[in-house]
């Protein structure tokens, strides 16, 4: 009995996803009222959306892993800012703005091929965030938002 148990946790631990010998997190930025979220999916992040409560503030963000869009966290209202990465392109760095009293005001997502997506307001307090591994790459975002925008926003790294 003890050799059968034994063997059905080895294969279960088999089947789980290692965990990255290279994950950072950087820690979420801003008020952090609202709903928490975290973005989810399999494998490499290949496309991000941003949407702007123009000249304000950040409301809505999306990531695509693969082919499939994660569940947009926040609102999606007016104009989409998007870019696609190349094949072998990772997002390296997010930085921006924010007010701790409420939203985030602008996102720049970096790119290892030197590109970039600037969406929002270069108004408030800066943030910078960026993998403790020089080979890592954009895994997830996480943070909290409420019916208006996007109230805090964390980075994971692996």
């Amino acid at each position: 009995m003890f050799s059968i148990l034994l063997f059905a946790v080895l294969c279960i631990s088999c089947l789980a996803k290692p965990a990255s010998v290279n994950y950072s997190y950087c820690i979420a930025v801003g008020k952090g009222s609202g709903t928490s979220f975290s973005t989810d999916g399999e494998g490499s992040v290949t496309a991000v959306r941003v949407w702007e409560n123009v000249n304000a503030y950040i409301i809505g963000i999306q990531l695509r892993y693969h082919f499939i869009w994660s569940e947009r966290v926040g609102r999606e209202v007016g104009k989409v800012n998007e870019i696609e990465l190349f094949e072998g392109e990772t997002i390296i760095q997010i930085s921006g703005k924010y007010n701790n009293a409420n939203y985030i005001y602008q996102v720049i997502f970096v790119t290892s091929k030197g590109r970039s997506l600037i969406v929002g307001q270069p108004s408030k307090t800066s943030f910078n965030f960026y993998p403790k591994h020089q080979e890592a790459e954009l895994l997830a975002l996480s943070g909290r938002y409420n019916g208006n925008g996007i109230t805090s926003l964390g980075a994971h790294w692996g």
